[in-house]
């Protein structure tokens, strides 16, 4: 492998997967960040493997999982940017080998696959996480720091989409996959929908739940609304939608002493995309225009956005790994607990639609 074997913290890192995940999330966050060298990259895909060989000088680029978990004594850390189906046999066996993992979402394609996967990690003494990056969204964040201010009094409703124009679905094999595979859109965007929920207003039941598929090629769901009700007393309305002409606020939230609308989506994942880098400084920062509004019709003030962080989470899982892993007191930048919790809900929501 290549990387900076000789000096103990750094953390030698495999991806596993080189689609959206691995190239446009994964593998940008992790050059950005001094505690990891990328040592390999995996990709069954021909093309793939020589967009990695281009864009990754140095990187050992691998055929698949395989041949990553047979240089586990190379290695420290493997992420798995993989199809969902993967995500628990491959999470497994690097749990095996030794290896400390992240897991993209969703986590599993059911609870009681993640469950396992944390009962293991447990029992091996290793790091598990799972790449929930919304939480460290700009409109996430600016809405978390509203309500920790208590700026909008008694929250009673939370509106949050996902909303795209996409009539034809890009990669094989979102079109060929069921929900027993992970396919549809309850899995992937509805897995970011709902952790946000989660996490601004607590424990919740379904109450309702309606899943669609609208394309002519969507073999499980496309168009789906939750809504959840949290302990807290919070109703959320959860909306995602790949065919939608025209595009609802990414948040509206109403409390006692005001609201909050936010339109646009954050702008991190366009500018990775696009090549940019996490350290440079316009990263993560969104144009003012797409500021939010806070207050009531009649009396609204413009609220810029905070800046986007998804380094945050590989800054985070830094820590707790360098520090002693599971035995340290450091927190994990997500607990697959919280995706567990996710899991659930989508379950419950297929059962009840």
């Amino acid at each position: 492998m290549t990387g900076t074997e000789g000096n103990p913290r750094t953390i030698r890192t495999a991806v596993v997967g080189y689609g959206l995940a691995g190239s446009v999330f994964h593998a940008p966050l992790l050059a950005a960040n001094s505690s990891y060298s990328l040592d390999a990259v995996a990709t069954s895909d021909a093309g793939r493997r020589a967009a990695a060989s281009s864009r990754l000088p140095g990187v050992e680029v691998m055929r698949d999982g395989a041949a990553v978990l047979k240089r586990a004594a190379d290695l420290d850390l493997v992420v798995l940017a993989t199809p969902p189906a993967t995500h628990h046999s491959l999470a497994k066996a690097a749990l095996e080998a030794g290896l400390d993992v992240v897991v993209d979402k969703p986590f599993a394609v059911t609870s009681g696959q993640g469950q396992e996967l944390i009962d293991l990690a447990r029992q091996l003494g290793r790091v598990l996480s799972v790449f929930h990056n919304r939480r460290w969204d700009g409109d996430f964040l600016t809405l978390r720091k509203l309500l920790a201010a208590q700026s909008l009094g008694s929250v009673t409703r939370f509106e949050s989409r996902f909303e795209r124009w996409s009539p034809a679905i890009s990669k094989a094999w979102k079109a060929r996959a069921t929900a027993v595979d992970g396919g549809g859109i309850l899995f992937d965007l509805g897995s970011h929908l709902i952790d946000q929920a989660l996490q601004l207003f607590g424990p919740a039941a379904v109450l309702h739940a309606e899943l669609k598929a609208r394309r002519s090629d969507e073999r499980t769901d496309d168009d789906v609304f939750l809504v959840l009700r949290h302990d807290s007393g919070v109703t959320s309305h959860l909306t995602m939608n790949m065919l939608c002409a025209q595009q609802g606020p990414r948040f509206r939230v109403l409390g006692s002493i005001g609201g909050f609308t936010k339109n646009g989506v954050d702008p991190q994942e366009p500018y990775m995309a696009a090549g940019g880098s996490p350290l440079d400084p316009a990263y993560g920062q969104e144009a003012p225009e797409w500021a939010g509004h806070l207050g009531r019709d009649g009396h609204l003030d413009r609220l810029p956005t905070e800046r986007g962080a998804y380094p945050e989470f590989y800054r985070i899982l830094a820590d707790k790994i360098l520090d002693g892993g599971t035995a340290s007191a450091r927190p994990l930048p997500v607990d697959p607990e919280d995706a567990v919790a996710v899991l659930k809900i989508m379950e419950k929501a297929r059962e009840l639609a």
